[in-house]
Parts: C-alpha cells; structure tokens; sequence
C-alpha cells in the first residue's frame, strides 16, 4: 500500500492567477499593435501573466531543459531501431554536447539537466548528479510484467517531486521537458491508449528513428498487451505507473504535478511527456494549465493526448528526435512573447489609432509636424491674399 495520497495534489494545484490574466488583457487592449494582430504570441503572453502574477510580465530568464533517462524492457521485443539497454549512450551523447538538444542549448544559452531513473548501466559509469535519483536499473517488459513495483513507482513519483522542487528552489522560471530513453514511445502509447479508451493502434507510432512495419506491428501487439494489463488499474494513477509505465514515466508525473504546485511553467516535448501529462491531469485536472505543448511530434498517441488536455502545440517543424529538441525550438517563441506583452508601449488616452505611440519621441515629433503644417499654411495663406 502506497503512502502517497495523490488526491492531495487536486487541493494543492490552483489555476494560473486569472484576474491578472484579465488585466494582462486589458493592456494588450491598449497596445500599439492591434489586438490580433500578434496572434497565439498576445495568448502566450497573457498565459505567462497569470502563471507569474505579474503584469507586466517578467523575461524568461532562467530556462532549463530537464531529461528523465530510463531503459524500458519492452524494447527486447524490437519495438525500437535503437537496441534494448541502450539509453545510457544517449545520455553519454547529452552530455557530451552532441545530441540536437546539446546544441541547440548551447546556442540558447540554456542548461540541460539529465536525470537517470532507470537505465540499464551500472551507476558508476555516469556523473553523481545523473544517477542519484535511480530507483532501478531498468523498467520491466509492460506487456507481460509490471514495470515497476508500487514501492519502486512511489519512489520514482517523490523522485520527480523532489526534481521540481530543487528547480523551483533555484530559481529556474521555466523548464522545457523531455525524456532520453530506449522503448518508452511503447509505455507512453499504453498510458495514452488506456486514459484515453482508444485502441492500440490508434496511439502506435513509429518513433524518432522511424522503425518498419513489421517492427510497429510487433509494437503494435505490445501495446495491445499491455493495455489488459493496463484497464483494470486504471482508478489508481500510481499504480498504472508501475503496472505499465517506466521509472522516468512515474517520475515526470510526479515532476510535472508539483511543478503546478509550485506555480512552475513546463513546455512538454514528445509523446512520453504528453502521456504523463495526462495521467497527471487524471490526478489533478488544473495541472495541465501551468503547460504548454511545445511542438508536433508526429506520434499519434502525442496528437491523442493533447487533445485530451485541450493544448495546442506552439511549432511543427517535423521534429522526431525526441530528447527535448522539439520542445527547445518553442523556447524562443514563449520569450518572444514576453518581450512583446511587457516593451511594446501603449497608445496614448486620447487617441483613437491603433498604431498611434506613446512613447516621448514620437510625440514631440507628431507636435513639431503640426506646428509646421500650421505654419505653412499660415505662409501660404498670406501669399493668396497679396
């Protein structure tokens, strides 16, 4: 029996401030630049309003990209190209600067931090601050055994917890998710097929590095699978983690939940974390609000449970690689926003000009062409008359 009461997080997660929301709103109202005209940037700004109590709304200054790590058994089956137990060279790679998130982090200046949960490696080879939070070394095959025990889930759960709020606590102001595993797309597709009562080949895709068809037929039938296992756990949120989850999964969930607790901004990436999303919106259905989907995975178990939540993700790009490279690309767009909703300036009172400034500048300019024009109009008057 577990001793974590998942209820608790529907009383400790609040919806983003939404009278600052509204006055995020009224000055947009007031811009320079019509409203509309900015599209989804004015939404995405009003949201970052609300999820910060500020209005303005304050730079994001401090992003950082977090990466659950974990090696899942139902990759024996071939459900991957990449080889069972191999996520360790994955992270090796992130680490080492020369996986697609590596760079595209260093080009934006943001941290990346990788958690190992569950790979299958001895712990010894990787740096102290990866490996501390491991539960095991790597998650059960989910279609014929549980991935994890309750206790093992739990732990992974407090785990993701403790991330978010070691985050929180470092003054991180928004995190982009993502997740470095091997065979965690199938868990994922299980997760999202069984909150979502969908059939298993409705939510199989065929992954970062496209596998052919007889490898999806062979996911296919692992998802299937793991679905019965799945169903009759499906009232016990923790406990479907650990029947047909993974260690990372469980403890991006947690992850996820407090960082709604702790009024945390999260951009999600793929389909894992679209998946955990979900089952943390089962715990508590105000989460989903402090997330923004980042982009358009091309898995359809993601577009599944994305439309669940009712979120819409900010590019498509085509990206597939996974490892929060996707996620990373809406970055810029989120900071974007803020910079728009907190230095464009406001019309003045009187003016009924939706492009009309109100800055020092063009007023005394808009004052010196008047008096010029009132000048030669005098001039030209006198001119008539003699």
């Amino acid at each position: 029996m577990s001793s974590l009461n998942l209820d608790d997080f529907t009383d400790l997660i609040e919806r983003p401030d939404g009278g600052l929301r509204r006055d995020a709103e009224a000055r947009r109202e007031r811009r320079i630049v019509p409203p509309g005209a900015l599209g989804r940037l004015d939404d995405l700004g009003e949201w970052l309003a609300s999820a910060q109590s500020a209005v303005p709304v304050r730079p994001v200054e401090r992003p950082k990209a977090v990466l659950f790590a974990g090696d899942h058994g139902v990759a024996e089956l071939g459900v991957s190209v990449r080889p069972a137990g191999s996520a360790e060279q994955l992270v090796r790679a992130v680490l080492d600067g020369g996986r697609p998130v590596s760079v595209l982090a260093r080009r934006l200046g943001v941290p990346v931090r990788v958690v190992d949960m569950a790979l299958d490696c001895a712990p010894e080879s990787l740096p102290e601050d990866v490996v501390r939070h491991r539960v095991r070394r790597g998650s059960g095959r989910v279609d014929v055994e549980d991935a994890l025990t309750l206790e093992e889930a739990e732990a992974a759960f407090r785990a993701g917890m403790a991330v978010a709020d070691e985050e929180a606590d470092s003054g991180t102001d928004l995190v982009v998710l993502g997740d470095v595993s091997v065979g965690g797309t199938t868990p994922a597709a299980v997760l999202i097929a069984a909150l979502c009562g969908t059939d298993a080949s409705v939510v199989t895709g065929r992954g970062g590095d496209p596998i052919d068809d007889l490898a999806w037929m062979r996911k296919c039938a692992a998802i299937r699978d793991a679905l019965r296992r799945a169903r009759p756990v499906l009232g016990d949120q923790l406990q479907l983690l650990a029947t047909v989850g993974g260690a990372d999964l469980a403890a991006m969930t947690g992850f996820l939940l407090q960082c709604a607790v702790r009024k945390l901004p999260v951009i999600l990436d793929g389909v894992v974390s679209a998946a955990c999303a979900l089952v943390g919106q089962r715990v508590a259905f105000r989460a989903p609000d402090w997330w923004l989907a980042g982009h358009v995975s091309g898995e359809p178990g993601q577009a599944k449970a994305l439309d669940r939540m009712a979120l819409e993700p900010l590019v498509d790009h085509g990206v597939r690689v996974g490892e929060g490279a996707g996620a990373l690309l809406a970055l810029p767009l989120v900071q974007s926003a803020a910079a728009l909703a907190a230095e464009l300036p406001e019309r003045p009172e009187d003016s009924d000009d939706p492009e009309a400034g109100t800055t020092e500048d063009e007023a005394t300019e808009e004052k010196a062409a008047e008096e010029k024009a009132a000048e030669d109009g005098k001039a030209e008057q006198q001119a008539t008359e003699e």
